[in-house]
């Protein structure tokens, strides 16, 4: 599986396990504490996941959690520009990801500084996403996801869950690797067309995912997955989170996509060491 991400010309090596911050430029995120407005507000809260440990942020301004209200690409550009402006001239050697399925958005976040581009649709929902990704040669995380925020939840009936969701990345990334697009990242989509017990059922068949042969991200953190099982609010969805990151890392995650940075870097250390 491939170890290494070329970020703007810096490479990344993920034989050790990386944390990619969230950051949340939309009004009604799930999780209120990843929601950001102000200036001030939004360069407190980057300082801080990079002073505990994040090596990515992640930056995006489109709700995607099952149901959320569509936003038109005026509105997600008018979010989400002016916040990638401000971070990337206070922290200039960022690695940040834009976090969009939007071609035009990715093409000029890239313009501005982007190092990484996060699509939960996985090219699905503008078919001109691969141009811009292949075109600017910049990392590419593909997310497996069937529909949209607004349909998904109808849409987790599988013959197979791993081997479909397994198989239906693959296709995307042969068409990725043959127009010569060297980083992939695969993102399983935990909550994104599934219900509660696949999401488990792929977190305990991560290690199959790697046949896919790039780096996995596992985006986990405080999902309903977690606070409806154990029963509470996101808030209070910490410890479950922990535990998901744990196994996930057990079983070959190479980036977390969290809200908690140094959290999920503790769970790196100690995994870290149970692995040797």
């Amino acid at each position: 599986m491939k170890r290494t991400l070329n970020c703007k010309g810096k490479l990344i090596d993920l034989n050790e396990p990386k944390v990619m911050g969230i950051l949340n430029i939309t009004p009604d995120s799930f999780y209120d504490k990843s929601r950001f407005s102000s200036k001030h507000d939004l360069l407190k809260r980057t300082e801080t996941m990079l002073s505990e440990g994040a090596t990515f942020i992640d930056v995006g301004a489109y709700s995607s959690r099952p149901g959320a209200e569509f936003v038109s690409e005026e509105e997600e550009r008018k979010r989400l520009i002016p916040a990638l402006e401000i971070i990337l001239k206070e922290f200039p050697d960022l690695l940040l990801s834009a976090d969009t399925f939007r071609s035009n958005i990715a093409r000029e976040t890239i313009d501005l500084g982007a190092s990484i581009i996060n699509d939960i649709s996985g090219g699905d929902m503008d078919p001109e996403m691969f141009d811009v990704v292949v075109s600017k040669q910049v990392p590419y995380i593909l997310m497996h996801m069937r529909g949209n925020p607004q349909t998904m939840s109808n849409l987790n009936n599988y013959d197979h869950l791993i081997v479909d969701i397994i198989s239906e990345l693959q296709v995307k990334v042969y068409n990725l690797e043959k127009r010569g697009l060297n980083d992939i990242i695969i993102d399983p989509g935990l909550g994104f067309a599934k219900d509660l017990l696949q999401n488990y059922d792929i977190v305990k068949e991560l290690n199959s995912f790697k046949r896919i042969g790039h780096p996995l991200l596992i985006g986990a953190s405080r999902k309903s997955m977690i606070y409806k099982l154990l029963e509470c609010e996101p808030h209070s969805a910490l410890i479950g989170t922990t535990v998901v990151h744990t196994t996930c890392l057990l079983n070959g995650a190479s980036i977390l996509r969290v809200h908690d940075v140094k959290e999920a870097i503790e769970a790196i250390k100690i995994t870290n060491l149970l692995k040797k």
